[in-house]
């Protein structure tokens, strides 16, 4: 069969990576796809929004399933648009992505079908927000409602860094329309985990654990980024709290959806809070994560394309998710600046082969060719996985492996997975 995916991260790198290993696929496509994908798939020039020639491209080239790796194709409608013309497409619909797509829809879907959150406001005024925010405790959280690569997201600790904040989301827009609405939420504390679902609508299939770390620099300092480094499994996550979980928060947020006749179809990812008082929704996400995907997939052991087909047929029922007894850590290669300024066009070299047989790999974010060398292109470059058959082993390999790959400005975060020590 043929598979189109559409994106251009290491995210989709890794999800090309996961069809090429299925017994069904004879042929990859990625739109627009990077400089690494292009080695296990064709690439092709068409952007991901541009969702009437990817439909296009699909049927002339007889695509057999269509895999939408990104946000922002998915709450723009390109599934919707896909199924129009009667193409095989994997993902959810518009009406279901709003999941990801507005903070304030997924957080009053959570209220309404008490599905465990912390509380929170919501605001469509900067002068309504900064009242609110005199009545507060701090530390507060402030999110952007729309979509802002991960980055709309700002931790308080005082009122005045919290009116900074509604100043640079709703006055500056730093991150345009997706500050029109901001939702104010309580700080909640705890251990952070990342559990991604297959979804058919009806049945939802919980994934291997994994923790992403979004600040730039050590420590948890700097910026908020689309994500630094990952590891995966938690070792928080237990199976006490997956079944509370399962309980109270999958099952829950499936038949949510279904009764607001939003039917989700494709990937939930659900951020989670273990707090005292139980794990809680951070928030919810309508696809792969970036770079949790990196560390998740190298480590299932299904043909991802028959539980895709599954999740598409609503037969996800008939499948049992089966993962590595193992651990994976993915460290992030970034150009140095990133997320604010940085330079690209830097040339990248490898000093050695990654075989995924001896359980290395590395996943290409922002890279491309150019005149016929390998180039930096983008914020976040490259992603380094390593297996091991424990976490700590799974952080020596990557860490180790990070030194195989060279380019000027390169960047990375020392301390990936440092929790792991912690849960000795």
């Amino acid at each position: 069969m043929k598979v189109l995916i559409v994106g251009s991260g290491g995210r989709e790198h890794a999800i090309a990576w996961s069809v090429s290993q299925s017994r069904k696929v004879d042929k990859i496509y990625c739109a627009p796809g990077n400089g690494g994908i292009r080695e296990i798939a064709e690439c092709v020039d068409i952007g991901a929004m541009e969702f009437e020639k990817l439909a296009d491209f699909a049927q002339q080239q007889e695509i057999d399933l269509t895999i939408i790796g990104m946000d922002d194709p998915l709450v723009g409608g390109v599934v919707d648009v896909f199924e129009e013309r009667g193409l095989r497409v994997f993902g959810p619909r518009k009406n279901a992505a709003i999941i990801e797509g507005s903070k304030s829809f997924s957080k009053d879907l959570m209220k309404k079908y008490q599905i465990p959150t912390c509380h929170y406001e919501t605001f469509h005024s900067p002068e309504e927000a900064l009242i609110y925010l005199e009545s507060c405790e701090y530390p507060v959280v402030l999110k952007a409602d729309g979509l802002a690569l991960g980055k709309g997201v700002l931790i308080c600790q005082t009122q005045q860094e919290a009116e900074a904040g509604i100043a640079t989301l709703m006055l500056d827009k730093q991150f345009g329309d997706a500050g029109n609405t901001v939702v104010i939420e309580d700080f909640m504390t705890g251990r952070e985990a990342s559990v991604l679902c297959f979804c058919d609508g009806t049945h939802i299939a919980p994934m291997t654990s994994a923790q992403d770390h979004k600040r730039a620099k050590d420590g948890d300092q700097g910026l908020n980024t689309g994500g630094m480094g990952t590891f995966s499994p938690s070792p928080f996550y237990t199976p006490e709290i997956q079944a509370i979980c399962e309980e109270q928060i999958y099952q829950p947020t499936m038949d949510a959806m279904k009764a607001e006749g939003r039917d989700f179809v494709g990937i939930l990812f659900v951020g989670l809070m273990m707090t005292e008082d139980g794990p809680k929704v951070l928030e919810y996400n309508a696809r792969f994560g970036d770079p949790e995907a990196q560390v998740v997939l190298p480590r299932m052991k299904n043909d991802i394309i028959d539980v895709i087909d599954a999740c598409i047929d609503g037969k996800l029922d008939q499948i049992t998710l089966e993962f590595e007894d193992n651990a994976a850590v993915c460290v992030v290669l970034a150009s140095d600046g990133y997320p604010e300024h940085y330079e690209k066009g830097k040339t990248i070299t490898f000093s050695r082969d990654f075989s995924s047989q001896d359980g290395y790999y590395v996943f290409h974010a922002g890279t491309k060719i150019e005149e016929g060398e390998l180039v930096t292109s983008g914020g976040r470059v490259i992603g380094v996985t390593a297996k091991g058959k424990t976490l700590q082993q799974a952080r020596e390999n990557a860490y180790r492996a990070t030194e195989w790959v060279s380019f000027e400005n390169k960047y990375m975060r020392n301390d990936i997975g440092k929790a792991i020590d912690e849960a000795e």
